[in-house]
């Protein structure tokens, strides 16, 4: 009986989370976006991941390559508020916020809450609005709250933020701060479907014939079970040596001699955010440095400013992210 006792104790140390109903609901949504949406396995994941770590995601990529339309999916998934807003440059910050009108009976002014106050908000070409209107989103994505006239107004649960942007054409566009930027969990670059990919979207949109792509997919998450989840990501095991290899990884891109500006320890938190939440959906309650390796792309690669030789050079900064993580001993 006492050599049995510590086979008990490694069972009952193995399923520490149960991590089952939340494999399960990543496992369906993939299935409901998968009848509509082929390939982009990757981006997916990545929105989903966000979702799971309360972060917002900035999607970069040319038109048409299902970037709106994977967005507004994974939202029809979920039971709660959607808004999609276009960006454009005569966008003002009230188009957006809300703005306040006098009632004539009550003689008072009244506040009519704008598009973003929702639950997961799906910003087109975010990077056409200028200052004033990105400065408005920022307060919103940084303390998921808004301020009007000496108001305060908290977002509610859960309150994420999806923005697309095309890297080719940039007439009429506005650079993105740094600040907001950092704002973003993750910076997902979307390519071109593979020859195979594009055939199957051929045959998928020619049998569809007049069927509506969002009324292909169902919603399968409510807010509470949503929040749920992202408790259950709080509890999974990251070892110390593991947030040394974090650590190290951000740590290096600030003395980096092919980087201008390096990343803050917003950068670390997100890598272990990320992590934890890749961990849950392949069913570990713990991390490992593949999970760090694989998140470390997205979350880096727009908080970081190659020196104007290197980018004179075409080196870009995932590049550089890849050879930092590479040149970084694997804890073991």
């Amino acid at each position: 009986m006492e050599e049995q006792e510590p086979q008990d104790d490694a069972l009952q140390f193995n399923s520490r989370v149960d991590l089952t109903r939340l494999q399960k609901a990543v496992s369906n949504i993939k299935s409901e976006l998968g009848k509509v949406i082929i390939g982009q396995q990757d981006m997916i994941e990545l929105l989903i991941i966000s979702i799971l770590a309360n972060g917002h995601s900035l999607i970069e990529g040319v038109p048409g390559v299902a970037k709106t339309v994977t967005a507004k999916l994974l939202a029809k998934t979920m039971s709660v508020d959607f808004s999609r807003i276009q960006f454009t440059p005569d966008l003002m910050p009230s188009d957006i916020l809300g703005t306040s009108i006098f009632n004539i009976k009550t003689s008072e002014f009244e506040f009519k809450k704008g598009p973003l106050f929702s639950n997961i908000i799906l910003i087109d070409e975010i990077n056409r609005a200028p200052a004033k209107t990105q400065a408005a989103l920022f307060e919103a994505m940084a303390e998921r709250q808004i301020t009007m006239d000496g108001v305060e107004y908290a977002m509610e649960p859960p309150f994420l933020v999806f923005a697309t942007q095309n890297p080719i054409e940039q007439e009429g566009t506005y650079r993105l701060p740094e600040a907001q930027l950092d704002r973003f969990l993750f910076k997902i670059n979307v390519s071109y479907p593979s020859l195979e990919e594009e055939i199957q979207i051929l045959e998928s949109k020619h049998e569809q014939k007049a069927k509506v792509e969002e009324d292909l997919v169902s919603a399968l998450l409510s807010a509470k079970q949503i929040a749920e989840y992202q408790d259950t990501i709080k509890e999974i095991v990251v070892e110390k040596n593991l947030l040394k290899y974090i650590a190290s990884i951000v740590d290096n891109t600030r003395s980096n001699a092919n980087l201008y500006l390096g990343a803050s320890p917003r950068a670390s938190i997100a890598i272990m955010d990320a992590s934890k939440a890749l961990a849950a959906i392949n069913g570990r309650d713990f991390i490992t440095p593949d999970d760090i390796k694989k998140v470390a792309i997205p979350v880096l690669g727009h908080r970081i400013l190659l020196t104007p030789e290197r980018e004179m050079e075409g080196l870009t900064a995932q590049q550089v992210v890849k050879q930092i993580v590479d040149g970084i001993e694997i804890p073991r």
